[in-house]
Order: structure tokens, then C-alpha cells, then sequence
């Protein structure tokens, strides 16, 4: 990278995968269904063979995103030739949790300047509607669905990340 010339960041978004029916128990403690963990290992192998391997990994503390998170990083590991470099940075955020928009893009400004690509693992409609606020021209109307993948770009820095100001550059329906 030259003097003036701007990083490109990379981040993806993640509804989680699809999850029990709620029941009388809490609904962040809803499962995923056999159905859930096999499209959550396939989203991990897509973004493998993207080669967009996160730096951060920001997952919603709910159990149902924790799983997703978890099978997506052994879809990554299982994909021909696995991940290169080292284990992303893991952050569960409760705040996550029913997030408005504007919540999640709180919690991806806190991300290091350093990293390059980010993981957002979360709900709807907070996920799909901070997809829509990134980029309202080419956000999907009807919002993410289960195991959906939405990759976004700028060369801004995270503490930079502003509505409109990254463009939908991939996106990825994931099914095993």
C-alpha cells in the first residue's frame, strides 16, 4: 500500500442460522436446528473460499448466534486448504442482542484499525436493517434470511463507518 492510498475493509454480515421455534424457555437461549448447524458450516466454507477469513468476529452472546459462530469456523477449517494465519479475535456482545441498526454499527467502530475484514454474526432485524443502512440502494427489501451472508466494503477506517458508506459488494444465501 502506497502513502495516501486507502485500505479497503472488509465487513460481512451474518443472520444466524436457523434456530429451534421459541418455546416457553428464553428466546436467547433457542438452539439450532440440525438444519441451522449445517448451513452455518457451509457459510464458514463460502467465506473460505472467498478468502474472507475475519481478523474480528463480533457474534451476538444469544446461543443460537454462538452456535452459528461455531460451526462457521469449523466450515472455515474443514474448506480446502483451512484458514491461513492465525484464529480471528472473538467478541461476544450481548449488546447484540435485539440491536438496533445503529447498536451494531456502534459495535463495529470499536473494531481495531488494523483489522481488515469483520464478522458480524446477529439477529433480524437489526442485522438486515444496518445492511440497509450501509447501503440503501442495493440492500435486499426483504431483509436477510436464515444463514444469509452480506459482504460490505469502504476504505475508511472503522471509527469512520458512516450510513451509506459501504457498499454491497457479495452476498451469499448459505444451505448444507
Amino acid at each position: 500500500m502506497t502513502d495516501g492510498e486507502a485500505e479497503t475493509r472488509t465487513l460481512v454480515l451474518l443472520r444466524h442460522a436457523k434456530a429451534e421455534q421459541p418455546t416457553t424457555g428464553p428466546d436467547v437461549e433457542r438452539r439450532l436446528t440440525a438444519r441451522g448447524h449445517a448451513d452455518a458450516a457451509a457459510a464458514g466454507a463460502w467465506l473460505a473460499r472467498q478468502g474472507l477469513l475475519p481478523d474480528v468476529v463480533i457474534c451476538s452472546a444469544a446461543r443460537r448466534t454462538r452456535q452459528t459462530w461455531h460451526d462457521v469456523a469449523l466450515g472455515m477449517t474443514g474448506s480446502e486448504g483451512g484458514p491461513a494465519g492465525t484464529a480471528p479475535v472473538v467478541r461476544y456482545a450481548a449488546a447484540a442482542y435485539e440491536a438496533h441498526p445503529d447498536d451494531l454499527l456502534d459495535l463495529v467502530r470499536t473494531v481495531e484499525p488494523e483489522a481488515g475484514t469483520v464478522l458480524l454474526v446477529a439477529h433480524n432485524p437489526g442485522v438486515s436493517l444496518l445492511s440497509a443502512l450501509l447501503d440503501p440502494e442495493r440492500a435486499d427489501r426483504e431483509g436477510l434470511r436464515t444463514s444469509d451472508l452480506v459482504v460490505h466494503r469502504t476504505g475508511k477506517p472503522w471509527t469512520e463507518l458512516t450510513p451509506g458508506g459501504a457498499p454491497i459488494v457479495d452476498r451469499h444465501t448459505a444451505r448444507g
